[in-house]
């Protein structure tokens, strides 16, 4: 039973290990987009594990390849030759594009931005690092020490210096007013004058949207034009594309290509979707930067043969079924169809996002103030609605977040904005 679980649960795992609804779920089993509890209730999932089942639930090629891989051999460690993980790093390497580039597999997002950082602080002899505000970049040591969203960052302490920049958020801070042209040449005045002020840093360390902070984005071009004032003084460019990468914005395959009129970042890092919920990270970089480490090290269970099986089947699929276009065009229909419910309900400020990464900022009606309470309980009427969907944002935890598959189709992006139409009008 869920409550036996839930108790069990309680008495052996971490209180800060967070849970969704009042009620927990169970859940059991997914096809396509849709997902079973253990009482039978089916879901649609518009939320996909926190966007690692990028593709589908139990998607047949995925699945295969796990499969036939496990029937081999499942590990080795990276101290063996590994056929699967040069060829996801071959094909991961290409679509970087970062020159030369070499790769480096992890198992997860937080574990790729720790390598991230400590390529960049060696390379660079610096241990300063510029960070987004309202930013989130794991649980790490490292990560939540230049994690500029205090609800995710549970402590100060940290081998690192952080200077956090202004800009990821578009619509708050003393920059919402401007044109986005104006904001951004704001923006890189405020970074200016705060290199003016500190030893140079090591990387700027940024998600073209961010994700935990509730999918907010700054302006087109913003992080190109950081880039010219960045390489000016030699430091590099992190692009934190853990949420954001493989077609999820419809618009690019990378986040970072919204921005990339100064050609790709130094280092990229990547996980989540790629292995449809097999555990992948990694790190993508020039060589030099990849290389410059002087000391021996492996990687026990990053790059896997069975993660790289998976994500080789999961790459293939989704390059073949163009899902990046997919999420355009359906990602373009449903938020324009929730942009049209939100209009309606004056608790929703603010639906943003692009692709099959949608933002719904809920507050109190009529002011700015976050409004953490009714987004849970319009987290809970989803739920009961038969929607799945996520919650985040810098401002209390007040943003909805909506990421599906990327094979949703057109009937079930109106499936799902229907269900979340009743949801937030119930909390009128």
């Amino acid at each position: 039973m869920t409550n036996d679980l839930l108790g069990r649960h309680r008495a052996v795992l971490p209180d800060w290990l967070a849970l969704y609804y009042e009620e927990p779920l169970e859940l059991t089993h997914g096809e396509g987009r849709h997902v079973w509890d253990a009482q039978g209730n089916r879901y649609l999932d518009f939320f996909g594990g926190i966007l690692t089942t990028m593709t589908a639930h139990a998607l047949p090629e995925v699945t295969k390849a796990v499969s036939e891989q496990a029937g081999r051999i499942i590990h080795s460690s990276t101290l063996y030759l590994n056929r699967p993980m040069v060829e996801l790093a071959e094909r991961i390497a290409q679509l970087s594009g970062i020159p030369d580039a070499r790769v480096f597999f992890t198992t997860s997002g937080t574990e790729a931005n720790d390598t991230a950082l400590l390529l960049a602080t060696a390379y660079r002899r610096s241990n300063t690092i510029l960070a987004m505000r309202n930013s989130y970049h794991g649980r790490s040591f490292s990560a939540v020490g230049i994690t500029g969203n205090s609800g995710w960052s549970p402590t100060s302490l940290s081998p690192l210096q952080t200077l956090y920049v202004h800009g990821g958020v578009r619509t708050r801070g003393p920059f919402a007013s401007l044109s986005d042209e104006a904001y951004i040449a704001a923006c890189v005045e405020d970074l200016r004058d705060l290199l003016g002020h500190t030893r140079a840093p090591a990387a700027l360390i940024a998600e073209p949207v961010q994700g935990v902070g509730g999918f907010t984005a700054p302006p087109d071009g913003l992080y190109a034009a950081f880039r010219e004032v960045l390489h000016e003084r030699g430091i590099l460019w992190i692009a934190d594309e853990v949420q954001t990468g493989w077609g999820r914005t419809g618009e690019h395959f990378w986040g970072w290509q919204a921005h990339g009129r100064n050609g790709p970042p130094d280092i990229m890092t990547f996980a989540k979707g790629i292995g449809n919920g097999m555990s992948i990270g990694g790190v993508v970089a020039r060589s030099e930067i990849m290389n410059c480490l002087d000391s021996n090290s492996i990687s026990t269970f990053g790059g896997t043969q069975i993660t790289m099986a998976a994500g080789l089947a999961n790459l293939n699929y989704l390059l073949e079924h163009d899902l990046q276009g997919n999420a355009r065009r359906v990602g373009g229909l449903l938020i324009e169809r929730l942009r049209a419910v939100a209009a309606q309900v004056p608790a929703v400020r603010e639906v943003r996002g692009r692709g099959l990464m949608i933002g719904i900022e809920i507050t109190k009606p009529g002011t700015d103030e976050a409004d953490p309470r009714t987004a849970a309980a319009v987290l809970e009427a989803a739920r009961e609605g038969g929607l799945l969907i996520g919650k985040g944002g810098g401002h209390n935890t007040s943003s909805l977040r909506v990421a599906p598959p990327l094979s949703l189709n057109v009937a079930e992006a109106e499936e799902g904005a229907a269900i979340l139409e009743n949801a937030l009008r119930s909390v009128r």
